[in-house]
């Protein structure tokens, strides 16, 4: 870790701006990060900017964290909110953890899983990156430094992650944000829920049935990696990876989501 990065934890006062070449050569490779207007990329560099003081980055089995790593991240950890303007507001969505843990790649973890007669099963899983509810966000950097080529595919693993983290917010991840009354019209917060997990779910479906059939019978398969398929809250995840690396293709599959996930997320200023 070079010195800005370390200057930027020091005193209030003392904290540096993001170097210039070095934020310029972030937005160069993560296209993505670009969005309309000077004053929508301040924002996302200020924002990114205290991401960084506030949050702290633990390389794994020896792996350096650098000013580039640790930028690259926190500028797409905080493309997720820097528009939201319904409570929590910006970092507040994550503000129930501090470290976040870089792998130089993929790690394998060991699971264990209960089945119905109580019988105990070990199996191994590889993690490109996971988010713990209250704890830490784990990352492969592998996947992380590719992500301005895998945005074709939709596939981002930071929005991925740190979307999780906005879902585990109100709660246990199952989908849907914590929502306030007047959400979309809604005339209370319970409301709004409802209306988002409908509308969520009958797409979720829909994807699904899709995957099913082009497995079974050769039929087309969905753009969306089929990880969205394992549960409503993967596919929020994995859906909000589209939305912000490849609004394109997303709009031309989801386009149910548009106004929802517009209106969460309140990115008119995403790329088109």
């Amino acid at each position: 870790m070079r010195g800005w990065l370390k200057a930027i934890c020091g005193v209030p006062a003392r904290r540096p701006d993001i170097p210039e070449e070095l934020w310029q050569q972030t937005l160069s490779r993560f296209r993505f990060l670009v969005t309309r207007g000077d004053r929508t990329q301040a924002g996302l560099r200020q924002l990114t900017r205290q991401f960084l003081h506030q949050k702290e980055f633990h390389g794994a089995a020896g792996f350096q964290i650098t000013d580039e790593i640790a930028v690259a991240i926190a500028a797409q950890a905080c493309l997720a909110v820097l528009h939201i303007r319904a409570p929590p507001l910006g970092l507040e969505w994550y503000d129930d953890f501090v470290g976040i843990v870089v792998h130089a790649g993929p790690v394998l973890a060991q699971r264990e899983t209960v089945d119905e007669a109580g019988v105990v099963h070990c199996h191994g899983e590889v993690l490109t990156g996971e988010a713990m509810q209250d704890g830490p966000v784990t990352l492969s950097w592998q996947d992380v430094a590719d992500a301005g080529r895998s945005a074709q595919q939709g596939y981002n693993v930071v929005i991925h992650e740190f979307v999780h983290k906005i879902d585990m917010r109100g709660g246990a991840p199952d989908g849907c944000p914590a929502l306030t009354k007047g959400f979309m019209g809604a005339t209370t917060a319970a409301a709004a829920r409802e209306a988002w997990t409908a509308t969520l779910q009958a797409r979720y479906q829909e994807f699904c049935d899709q995957l099913s059939i082009a497995e079974r019978f050769g039929g087309d398969a969905p753009w969306l990696d089929p990880y969205a398929s394992h549960s409503i809250d993967e596919f929020f995840a994995v859906v909000s990876e589209a939305y912000f690396v490849n609004p394109a293709n997303f709009k031309r599959d989801f386009f149910a989501l548009v106004p929802m996930f517009d209106a969460f997320f309140n990115a008119p200023d995403r790329p088109d």
